[in-house]
Formats: structure tokens, C-alpha cells, sequence
């Protein structure tokens, strides 16, 4: 059963069912942190996501969901171009103002 998602993060997950990408659902401010790179503001996120989706094209899907102090935690299986394709990925998310501000994906 899917987990029942904070909106901007259910904005984040649902776009990648059709391969768009909502960047409405960070702040204009907001950094992620992937592959041991970090991305700040809507520019880079968005070439991140483009680049990542080109290179692996890649699907989560929303296992469950855990809150840790500040921070919702969404455990997702990943699968895509990529070795030992599916893996299961935390997405660490902190919210701000109905936003994305933070995103570590580990």
C-alpha cells in the first residue's frame, strides 16, 4: 500500500510516473544532495533530474514512510538502467513552508 505523502513531496514521486518533473515542489532555495554531488536552487536541480533521468532512466515508487525529527523520510524501490536495478533509496526530505528545502537521497 502507498504511503500517504506530504504534498510537495507527492508532487516530487508522482512526476516520475511520466517522466516530468515538478520543480514547484522546492523552494527557490532548496538543495539536494545525491551520488555524493550537491545541487542548489531550481537550475541545478532541474539539469540533475534531466541528467539522472537521461542516464539511468529510473522509476520510484513510495514503499513507506517515516518521521525523524525535522525530516520525513521515504523509503522508495528504484528501478531503471542500472545495476542491481530495483534497490530500495531513502529520500530524506526537510520541508519548509509547504516546500522541498532539503533532499538527501541515500
Amino acid at each position: 500500500m502507498k504511503p500517504i505523502l506530504p504534498s510537495p513531496i507527492d508532487r516530487y514521486f508522482s512526476g516520475k510516473h511520466d517522466g516530468s518533473f515538478d520543480l514547484r515542489a522546492f523552494s527557490s532555495d532548496a538543495v539536494v544532495h545525491d551520488e555524493s554531488n550537491t545541487h542548489r536552487g531550481h537550475a541545478e536541480i532541474n539539469a540533475w533530474q534531466a541528467a539522472a533521468r537521461q542516464k539511468y532512466d529510473f522509476h520510484a515508487e513510495p514503499q513507506e514512510l517515516t518521521n525523524d525529527a525535522d525530516d520525513v523520510i521515504v523509503r522508495a524501490k528504484v528501478s531503471g538502467n542500472f545495476p542491481n536495478s530495483p534497490v530500495m533509496l531513502d529520500y530524506r526530505f526537510t520541508l519548509c513552508d509547504g516546500l522541498i528545502h532539503r533532499l538527501l537521497i541515500s
